[in-house]
């Protein structure tokens, strides 16, 4: 009895003297600096505090679903799925990365960053009353790099284990390296019930709602047509600081349309509620319509700081036509920005030219000191222009006048080994044609595909353009089957262990990966692994730029534009608080206003 008190206290004392027992519980956790919101804050900034609960929105998405679990590389789930489960943490929209407590109340992380404790809230349920348990998180976190989506085996690879310390207490510990942003990362994590997996084979597509936890719950299923979110009345978290002047509809109903004309139309005759437009005709001449003109419906833009990403055509380079780098090049001047933006766009556009465009993460002119001391290390394993030029895309020619272009591209592409024959561009070595598809699942972008094609031809190059159904897309993109495809890569303030997924050969063999272009260079896989290794914000600013250029100059992608403000249409039944956050749109702190809905039922029912 004495020897087992003795090794008791001695366990005790090495407990308190262990990195473990010295972190402080926290309320948030920032990627760089402190959290905007102190301990004690009672709402984000961006939100009314005082918005009223209430009322149904109606809402619009193109494509179609079969599935309600999101998590798995099989079938698509339904926009809005998120809104049904609740994660450790919660991200403000008015901060480049920082978490704030939801599931956890509290966080402990070591000094050296190498574990967190999250501390779950005693309150926290599901959506049938149970509690959410420590052995929940783990089963989990466990269950999504094992079964879930090939993207979880990547965003988790530094995170060694996760272990539950009590019925409300779980301890995330990483792997030996530099990797600042992995207590974020784990603090994401959706928590899904344990007890509600049991006999059940998570790998499968399902149309049974998945119980869980957040702010809605689904209503009613209609597969492929329609989905409706219920909110939560007796919603757990209603009252935390995080949610305060958030999630107001009563019922969300998202209707699922398979083409975007067909879209616009509907919601022209009111058959939903909000919309937010991404082509830029439709916003420059389709909005003129009797409801509009009468006050009913809105026409807004509003600004943000949200980073832009990159997207693009995307060369598929497992594909032997695109395995040279000078014929990805070849074939960017041969797209014409300047006459697209001015005749299909009526000049909306900002031309891309960084795959972090619209922030501070975005290469410009020529490499900085700091850059410079990354690259230099890859001298002659990268592009010579990496260290001479700042990237710019071929700008094109208003009026279509794009002869020099293309006579830049033939000369990149006779050195790459190809030559015309009978008109026909082909490999000079073996006399294979060169010809690809461009894959499409958006109608409105043939008309941007049609005449880079077009300009293609007179190259010599068949470059057909095809659009399928939403499904054969997906399933097409996660095998990596298209030559050619149009996609975006989104990114944040603070990219990190996402970046694996877009751009490193381990991706680039894993199906479901983000790596659609194939990428499979060493130097970009150890810029990968730097910048998830930034131990500042400066040189996270700096490799970040280091890797865009590297990207670049790869030619892996013919960039496109982009935006920095929103294109928003809506019914005239909302009220909306007055401040919009810097990196959203932030739809959920939005409400139904009694007094307009009114008025805009009676207008549609006249």
């Amino acid at each position: 009895m004495r020897g087992r008190l003795h090794a008791m206290l001695w366990a005790a004392m090495l407990w308190a003297s262990s990195p473990l027992a010295a972190a402080e519980p926290v309320h948030a956790l920032a990627m760089w600096g402190q959290p905007k919101y102190g301990a004690g804050f009672t709402h984000f900034d961006y939100v009314d505090p005082n918005a009223p609960k209430g009322g149904d929105v109606r809402l619009a998405e193109i494509g179609t679903f079969d599935s309600l679990n999101p998590f798995i590389l099989k079938g698509i789930a339904p926009a809005g799925i998120g809104m049904t489960f609740d994660t450790l943490t919660v991200a403000s929209a008015d901060e480049p990365f920082t978490r704030y407590g939801l599931v956890a109340e509290s966080m402990e992380l070591a000094p050296d960053r190498s574990w967190i404790v999250f501390n779950l809230r005693p309150e926290a349920r599901f959506h049938d009353g149970s509690p959410i348990t420590a052995e929940d998180v783990v089963f989990t976190f466990e269950t999504l790099r094992t079964r879930g989506h090939p993207f979880y085996r990547a965003y988790y690879a530094s995170v060694d284990r996760a272990e539950v310390l009590g019925p409300r207490r779980v301890r995330f510990a990483f792997k030996p390296g530099a990797n600042r942003e992995l207590p974020l990362i784990v603090a994401e994590l959706p928590v899904l019930s344990k007890r509600d997996w049991q006999g059940r084979d998570f790998t499968k597509t399902t149309l049974q709602p998945i119980l869980g936890s957040g702010p809605y719950r689904v209503k009613t299923v209609d597969p492929g047509r329609s989905v409706t979110y219920e909110r939560v009345r007796d919603y757990w978290a209603k009252d935390l600081p995080v949610n305060r002047g958030r999630f107001n509809f009563d019922r969300i109903r998202i209707d699922y349309y398979r083409d975007t004309t067909v879209a616009l139309e509907a919601f022209k005759a009111g058959e939903y509620d909000f919309r937010e437009e991404n082509v830029a005709k439709n916003w420059a001449t389709a909005y003129d319509f009797p409801a509009l003109r009468q006050g009913l419906v809105k026409k807004v833009e509003i600004p943000h700081r949200r980073p832009a990403g990159m997207q693009g055509f995307v060369f598929n380079t497992r594909r032997w036509m695109f395995r040279d780098r000078r014929v990805r090049e070849a074939l960017g001047y041969a797209f014409d920005f300047a006459w697209t933006n001015r005749n299909l766009f009526h000049g909306a556009y900002t031309r891309t030219t960084s795959y972090f465009a619209n922030s501070e993460l975005a290469a410009t002119g020529t490499p900085g000191p700091e850059e410079l001391a990354i690259l230099a290390r890859y001298r002659g394993r990268v592009p010579e222009e990496v260290f001479t030029r700042p990237y710019a895309p071929p700008p094109g020619d208003p009026q279509g006048d794009i002869r020099g272009q293309l006579r830049t591209a033939m000369g990149l592409l006779r050195a790459a080994g190809f030559d015309v024959r009978d008109g026909r561009m082909v490999e000079r070595a073996s006399g294979r044609p060169f010809r690809f598809e461009i894959l499409l699942v958006n109608p409105s972008f043939e008309r941007i595909a049609l005449p880079f094609a077009r300009n293609l031809r007179r190259l010599g190059i068949e470059a057909g353009v095809r659009t399928v159904d939403p499904t054969q897309y997906q399933n097409r993109l996660q095998q990596f089957d298209f030559d050619m495809t149009v996609a975006v890569f989104p990114q944040s303030l603070s990219p990190g262990n996402e970046q694996r997924d877009f751009w490193t050969s381990a991706a680039a063999d894993t199906p479901g990966s983000r790596n659609l272009a194939g990428i499979r260079d060493p130097v970009v896989d150890e810029l990968v692994e730097l910048l998830i290794a930034a131990p500042d914000r400066a040189s996270l600013v700096a490799r970040a730029r280091a890797l865009d250029r590297v990207l670049l100059w790869g030619h892996y992608v013919i960039p496109h534009w982009h935006l920095n403000y929103f294109r928003v249409a809506y019914w005239d039944l909302f009220g909306r608080p007055p401040v919009n956050p810097p990196y959203a749109l932030a739809f959920d702190t939005w409400w139904v206003d009694r007094a307009k809905a009114e008025r805009i039922a009676a207008a549609r029912t006249r």
